[in-house]
């Protein structure tokens, strides 16, 4: 196994690992590859992720920085130690968590990281009940994640209370040991936009501490679709084109409302689940089917006139 996932719910923390023996053995694969091609990592990597050119480009960067720091340490020039911390900005569905897993991967397979896991936290987490709670446990939460991410959702929860609310002390916490740990410790926080653009402002210091500052792009609806069908093709079945035409057209005019509690991805994943659900209910009282039937979702299976959170 690569990875090893512990539940996140009721304020547990979700735990990725990464082995380093297993991620050795595939770096061994890819180096003939990555010396023809030194972004080929990255572009494997990311090769299923729809959108977010502004992140892969990012990603780049930091990338072409290491490999020539270490040219740079052959001659005996100095080597620039790299701020990682960063700030995603997006819808529900967009992709976030996802990202954030994905980079404490690939931060691990290029050495930035020597653990490189991924430690998901809400505010629950990180806030006490009392004085000096907090502290300590903000301190303990980033503790576990050194040599790894720390990922941090809705992070703006943290300010809810304002200037007397022990979230503060969270916030302070973190932008200290962000400064003091950088070396080996990334701290992502996220959120929708308009709550992080206000959440930036209650700590001075707070915006500074993170040199990539990415937006997470709303879907469009070519996206959206094929976000489905890879999904679909992930679980080994194909929308026919009678759906794909019906779900384009609903997404369209989902897409049309605006409505701010669109979950992007997420939505699309729902009616995927659900189409993949009613589809083997058709086929069981059908009685008979083929090969072909038991991979084709058809328009009826998608039932677009649900609502789906």
């Amino acid at each position: 196994m690569m990875a090893q996932l512990q539940g996140y719910k009721n304020g547990k923390i979700n735990i990725i690992l990464q082995e380093r023996d297993y991620v050795d053995s595939q770096q061994k694969c890819k180096k003939q590859s990555i010396e023809n091609n030194p972004f080929k990592l990255i572009d494997h990597e990311f090769s299923s992720f729809v959108g977010l050119d502004n992140l892969k480009s990012s990603i780049k960067e930091i990338y072409a920085t290491i490999l020539i720091n270490e040219k740079r340490k052959e001659i005996g020039l100095k080597d620039s130690k790299q701020v990682l911390h960063m700030l995603f900005k997006g819808n529900p569905g967009t992709g976030k968590t996802t990202v954030a897993r994905k980079l404490a991967k690939i931060y691990f397979e290029m050495k930035i990281l020597s653990k490189g896991h991924f430690i998901e936290a809400e505010r629950a987490d990180l806030v006490g009940e009392y004085i000096g709670q907090t502290a300590q446990k903000t301190r303990a939460i980033i503790q576990k994640a050194m040599g790894g991410i720390l990922f941090i959702d809705e992070a703006y929860s943290l300010a809810r209370g304002g200037e007397k609310d022990f979230g503060k002390e969270a916030i302070d916490t973190l932008v200290k040991h962000m400064e003091d740990s950088h070396e080996d410790f990334v701290l992502i926080l996220a959120g929708y936009p308009y709550e992080m653009d206000r959440f930036l402002t209650f700590n001075p210091g707070l915006e500074s501490r993170f040199p990539f500052i990415l937006e997470f792009d709303d879907y469009e609806v070519s996206q959206l679709l094929e976000i489905a069908n890879t999904m679909a093709a992930e679980r080994e079945y194909n929308l026919s084109k009678e759906a794909e035409w019906e779900l384009r057209n609903h997404l369209y005019k989902k897409l049309s409302d605006k409505s701010r509690n669109f979950s992007n991805a997420r939505y699309v994943r729902n009616v995927i689940e659900r189409a993949i659900r009613m589809h083997a209910v058709r086929l069981l009282n059908q009685n008979s089917y083929t090969s072909k039937d038991l991979v084709l979702l058809t328009g009826n299976d998608l039932q677009l006139d649900r609502s789906y959170s």
